[in-house]
C-alpha cells in the first residue's frame, strides 16, 4: 500500500495531491464493495508514512498537526521539503 501511495504521488506530480479512495482503488478495482474496506488500512499507512517524512496528510490545503487525531476529508502529498527540492514551490 505504501508504494501505492509513493507511485501515485509520483505520477501526478510535485505539488499536488492524491486521495486516499484513489489508492483503494488503484489497490482494489472499481469495485465499492472491494475497495471500500480498504480505507481504513489506507488511512493508518498514511499516518505511519506521515510521521516517518515520507509524505504529508492534507486537510483544506494544510498539512493536519496532529495525525493521530484528524477528522473529515483528507489527502495524501509529498512532504513540503520534497515538492521545495523539485523547484517548483520557489523560483
Amino acid at each position: 500500500m505504501a508504494e501505492t501511495i509513493l507511485r501515485l504521488l509520483a505520477e501526478r506530480g510535485p505539488g499536488k495531491t492524491v486521495c486516499p479512495s484513489e489508492v483503494a482503488r488503484d489497490i482494489g478495482g472499481a469495485q465499492p464493495e472491494v475497495w471500500s474496506p480498504m480505507m481504513q488500512p489506507v488511512r493508518r499507512i498514511a499516518v505511519r508514512m506521515t510521521k516517518a517524512g515520507q509524505i504529508a496528510i492534507m486537510r483544506k490545503g494544510k498539512p493536519v498537526e496532529d495525525v493521530d487525531d484528524f477528522r473529515g476529508i483528507y489527502r495524501l502529498a509529498l512532504p513540503a521539503a520534497d515538492v521545495d527540492s523539485a523547484g517548483t514551490d520557489e523560483a
